[in-house]
């Protein structure tokens, strides 16, 4: 089993079925059979004198396995989260263990270390990357700030609520490597195989576009900052380095990429596998897709909660959370908490559960929560300081996976 906790939590059958469905989405989203089947039948390696792996993200280790397994690399790069053990032994993959979601002195290293690479491959040579969720903290190579400008303004953009999109369009315009720099002087072949953390599967977001291109501008990330009004909270050079792009002083991100980008394996088919289990157990279910603010985002789902026995709203993506508190917890935790707030007067005995598909929920070590709606306790002055986790640890109900090394969004349940 993927959660560790699973017969600690399924104190009863309806908790023990809803762990299940998260089962079968955690299940889903690994990503060795979406590896095999792309791999196998679709690249032509044949025509290179030497392959290599270059492999960023919560799933870089994971995926490189999946293709060494099948296919002759030379060597390569991976660059994972820090404190995740890593799948790969291999000497012939350097390793680089990096700070997520603030960058550090690893991220930089890493980041240097993939460019020269890189860019002293030959026109003989081929690079497969496999690119996953995490990146923009993993790999940070600063351009005009230093690393703690860097991580000053990541945290301010963290807090603010922004979208994942709205972080990377300023990430990519501050960095030497996001937008498509890490490649644009490359002269080999190469391919990238994505795993999506993106809703809409946008590959200019996804890991910040870091092998692809920019869709974004200098202007675009001056318009995130008025919006989530950061102007007096973000280190004043980052306004000057943006002003200067958009007076073309500073070149713009590439605009155009490079070579081929497949996305392997996206939130989607975790959904579909959670249904595909829910039929098994005689659930009807309906599944949605959510983002935006999580206060919204629970006030959606509570109206579209299932009203019939033996059915199940399921629902992944990833909703955002403006940091007011000093507590902990991370999005799935504040989504379940919420939905308990909304769903405790109701007559109907819910089950109520959100995970992320990585196994880590915000500033915590655990994946998300699991409840049910029916207890009475008041839940607002958790709210209020954003303390999700202190709920849970108190009452019960914190899964925990550990790191899963992948990402494919968030996943979660509502059971009757």
């Amino acid at each position: 089993m993927i959660i560790k906790n699973f017969n600690k939590l399924s104190k009863n059958q309806k908790k023990k079925t809803a762990l299940l469905i998260l089962e079968a989405g955690l299940d889903a989203a690994k990503p060795k059979i979406s590896i095999e089947k792309f791999v196998k039948g679709k690249i032509k390696l044949k025509q290179y004198q030497n392959v290599y792996l270059v492999a960023f993200g919560k799933a870089a280790d994971s995926m490189t396995k999946a293709v060494d397994s099948i296919t002759k690399i030379k060597g390569g790069i991976i660059v994972m989260p820090k404190g995740s053990r890593s799948l790969v032994t291999s000497k012939k993959f350097q390793i680089f263990k990096a700070g997520h979601p603030l960058p550090d002195q690893t991220s930089i290293r890493a980041a240097k270390t993939a460019l020269q690479f890189v860019e002293s491959r030959s026109k003989n040579d081929f690079i497969i990357f496999l690119v996953s969720g995490g990146s923009s903290a993993l790999m940070s190579f600063p351009n005009g700030i230093n690393l703690n400008e860097k991580i000053s303004l990541t945290k301010q953009l963290l807090k603010s609520g922004a979208t994942i999109q709205e972080i990377n369009c300023i990430r990519k315009h501050l960095s030497k490597v996001k937008g498509g720099c890490l490649v644009q002087n490359m002269k080999c072949g190469a391919i990238a195989l994505v795993m999506s953390d993106v809703l809409g599967d946008d590959l200019s977001s996804i890991a910040s576009g870091m092998t692809y291109c920019d869709k974004t501008t200098f202007k675009d990330a001056l318009k995130i900052i008025k919006k989530y009004k950061l102007g007096t909270k973000i280190p004043k050079k980052v306004q000057t380095i943006l002003k200067n792009g958009v007076s073309k002083k500073i070149p713009e991100t590439p605009k155009r990429s490079k070579f081929k980008h497949v996305i392997i394996a996206n939130n989607s088919q975790c959904l579909e596998s959670m249904k595909k289990i829910s039929k098994k157990f005689k659930i009807s279910t309906k599944s949605i897709t959510i983002s935006g603010d999580v206060k919204q985002v629970a006030t959606n789902l509570a109206r579209l909660a299932p009203k019939k026995k033996k059915s199940a709203l399921i629902f992944g993506g990833e909703p955002t959370v403006i940091v007011k508190g000093k507590g902990k917890g991370g999005r799935n935790q504040e989504l379940v908490l919420r939905l308990i707030a909304k769903l405790q007067n109701s007559k109907r005995n819910y089950i109520i559960a959100s995970i992320g598909t990585d196994g880590i929920d915000g500033n915590t070590k655990y994946a998300g929560a699991i409840s049910e709606n029916i207890a009475k306790i008041s839940v607002k002055s958790y709210l209020k300081k954003n303390n999700s986790n202190s709920y849970f640890k108190k009452h019960g109900g914190l899964i925990n996976t550990g790191y899963t090394h992948t990402n494919l969004l968030d996943v979660g349940v509502i059971l009757i």
